[in-house]
């Protein structure tokens, strides 16, 4: 894979320029560690190009164990979380812990550092109370960096609408109604933005997670990926109920006995459904052809999709999904991987003609469509050109940078 410049040339424009220089950052992740958070750590580097100390607040995780590092001048406080949630309960556990944490080391980072603008990543919405304090006795600024749309989140995890779901809806009117700024991963949550959470469109900024093209590394096919079989289709991303890796399951199941195909699957990531879904790959009589990864270092990743044949991402058809745009879309057009998924808004707007698309929630049309990629060998050529060059011309991070400074700019107008 060529190296796209225009991430350096732009970092070097902001070294020479810094437009925020002088600012103190505080941001607050609670789902991921960084900087294995790709986007989070994204905007902390592109802050700190632009003159700006930066802090991360987050949670351990697997190769990130250290309670402090500073990383490329980021300071990095991590802390631990007692369990993967599974259920509503597990959540509130999870989340109380995680907010003791927050509020713990937000006051060590101010004691040591300072700052002037907190910026909260979702989930969940409860960071907006780690942030009012300062707001309202330190003149502190508040941007929502708005990742998931968690009343929608929390229908398709639990598939009701219940009081924890009329909790979530309250905790996002109560996010947007604090933040001076949002940050939208795409024009469908500046729109929710707009109309759910009453921001003026001014006020909202459009950051898609778009890759960092320096940072992905093109490694030579591993063929141990394949366990000798003559196709494979990869899958990166969260291991959790939403994501619809039982559809992907369910295909793969008929892609193999049904259609006699000989194909490996190989899944990298981890989350807390990762354990039923190698059961159900068991029992499903797959446990030769679907190799589970758990959570991966980037080495392993990279090698995984430079080998890949085929991408793909199974995603459930619903309003969360729908919505939101997914990593893992970019990043299999970064590394020039044709892919399908189900018909979803934003997953057609990022992968426009680099993915084929399955019917909404159909294993069979799924499993189709990965066989019509995996026999035509000059198909997958031509998309995964086509979806290479979208992410150099359009949709890589150096095209984020100046809406992420216009926030950081519009927010220090308030």
């Amino acid at each position: 894979m060529s190296q796209e410049p225009a991430n350096v040339e732009m970092f070097d424009k902001l070294s020479e320029t810094r437009p925020l220089e002088g600012r103190k950052i505080l941001i607050l992740v609670e789902n991921l560690p960084l900087p294995f958070d790709r986007r989070v750590w994204h905007e902390c580097l592109t802050l700190r190009a632009a003159g700006a100390e930066v802090a991360v607040i987050c949670p351990t995780g697997k190769g990130h164990e250290s309670h402090y590092e500073c990383l490329q001048g980021v300071h990095i406080y991590r802390h631990p979380l007692p369990l993967d949630a599974k259920g509503a309960s597990g959540y509130l556990v999870e989340y109380g812990a995680a907010l003791w944490h927050e509020f713990r080391l937000a006051w060590k980072v101010w004691r040591k550092h300072g700052f002037d603008t907190i910026q909260a990543c979702n989930p969940p919405d409860l960071l907006f109370l780690v942030a009012l304090p300062y707001k309202w006795f330190k003149g502190v600024r508040f941007i929502f960096d708005h990742h998931d749309i968690n009343p929608e989140l929390y229908e398709a995890k639990f598939g009701r609408r219940d009081f924890f779901w009329r909790l979530m809806v309250f905790l996002e009117r109560k996010t947007f109604k604090a933040a001076q700024v949002v940050i939208s991963t795409n024009q469908s949550y500046r729109e929710i933005a707009m109309t759910r959470g009453g921001k003026a469109p001014e006020d909202v900024f459009v950051v898609r997670s778009g890759p960092n093209l320096e940072k992905l590394k093109m490694l030579d096919p591993d063929p141990a990926w394949r366990k000798g079989r003559p196709h494979m289709v990869g899958y990166v991303g969260v291991m959790g109920d939403q994501e619809g890796i039982d559809l992907l399951l369910e295909a793969a199941r008929e892609i193999v006995f049904d259609m006699k195909r000989d194909v490996q699957f190989v899944c990298v990531g981890g989350g807390p459904a990762l354990e039923s879904l190698q059961a159900m790959a068991k029992d499903l009589g797959l446990e030769e052809h679907v190799t589970f990864t758990g959570r991966a270092p980037d080495d392993e990743l990279f090698s995984m999709l430079s080998s890949a044949d085929v991408c793909v991402n199974p995603d459930r058809v619903n309003p969360m999904n729908d919505k939101s745009t997914m990593n893992k879309v970019m990043e299999y057009m970064a590394y020039s991987k044709p892919q399908v998924q189900f018909e979803v808004t934003e997953g057609r707007y990022s992968a426009e003609e680099a993915s084929l698309y399955a019917k909404p929630n159909d294993t069979h049309d799924l499993a189709e469509k990965l066989v019509e990629l995996l026999d035509d060998p000059e198909r997958r050529a031509e998309m995964g050109r086509y979806g290479r060059e979208r992410i150099e011309s359009t949709l890589n991070w150096s095209y984020q940078i100046d809406s992420l400074i216009g926030a950081y700019k519009r927010v220090a107008e308030k």
